[in-house]
């Protein structure tokens, strides 16, 4: 059997409508092929935070997470946003099923050492639930809140928890952004990149915001799955299929 293949979405691609039956049209046309699909939903977040008065702190590209946000938060990610992915899927015809991280006890969550507030550093744990929906078809969707070993909710960068999903199911991992890939020193999109460069880059300034969350998060996966990790733009959802078929895709993030 193919490996299944582990898509993070996040960002715009929420915020479009058409950009999200685009992508989920691509997936529902690939054959054999076991899906996740692990997703964001910071600019929601941000605009239901600004809503109820409170204002986003972010540390290297990573969210801060005070505790009295965590319900607007968690309501947002595993309610809002996971619930319209599923019911676009649903409208599709496909057999979606929206969960979070805590589901099955798919992935259990330590508190964050990076001083980030209610900010979960996520480990694969059980495969069980993922396993008897992916046998039976069904597209899970899964949502980045987990929680901590006492049942406390936590916040966990998207891009970390599709990584801890690949982890849990030794799957292919396709990290989709608002961009083709991962930019070098003189604004050329780079095919592959490694750790060496990539730390260079981000050191430079280079690689900034969320795209490092995004770069280290791909490089753990790398060295922890000895294979490489696509970064690419949802703008060309249909690439998928060539990455499938072993074609390059945006940027490759290499293993060292």
């Amino acid at each position: 059997m193919t490996k299944p293949l582990v898509i993070k979405i996040g960002g715009a691609i929420l915020e479009k409508e058409s950009a999200l039956s685009a992508l989920l049209a691509v997936i529902k046309q690939l054959e054999n092929q076991a899906v996740v699909l692990v997703h964001g939903g910071g600019c929601v977040v941000d605009e239901m935070l600004s809503q109820a008065g409170f204002t986003t702190e972010k540390k290297h590209g990573l969210r801060v997470t005070p505790k009295a946000q965590m319900p607007i938060i968690s309501g947002a990610l595993a309610g809002n946003v996971n619930k319209s992915i599923v019911a676009t899927a649903a409208s599709m015809d496909m057999l979606a099923v929206g969960l979070s991280l805590t589901d099955g006890d798919m992935i259990s969550c330590q508190l964050s050492e990076k001083d980030l507030g209610s900010v979960g550093e996520p480990s694969p744990h059980n495969s069980k639930l993922l396993d008897t929906l992916l046998n039976g078809n069904f597209l899970p969707i899964v949502s980045s809140i987990g929680a901590l070993k006492n049942g406390e909710l936590v916040n966990v960068n998207a891009d970390d928890a599709a990584v801890a999903i690949c982890q849990l199911l030794n799957a292919e991992l396709l990290l989709l952004t608002d961009v083709p890939g991962v930019k070098g020193a003189a604004g050329e999109w780079l095919v592959e990149l490694g750790s060496e460069q990539a730390n260079q880059l981000i050191e430079q300034g280079v690689i900034a915001g969320g795209m490092t969350a995004k770069v280290n998060a791909a490089l753990l996966a790398a060295n922890q799955l000895r294979r490489s990790i696509a970064v690419a733009s949802w703008q060309s959802p249909e690439l998928i299929v060539e990455l499938l078929a072993g074609g390059n895709v945006g940027t490759r993030i290499l293993a060292d």
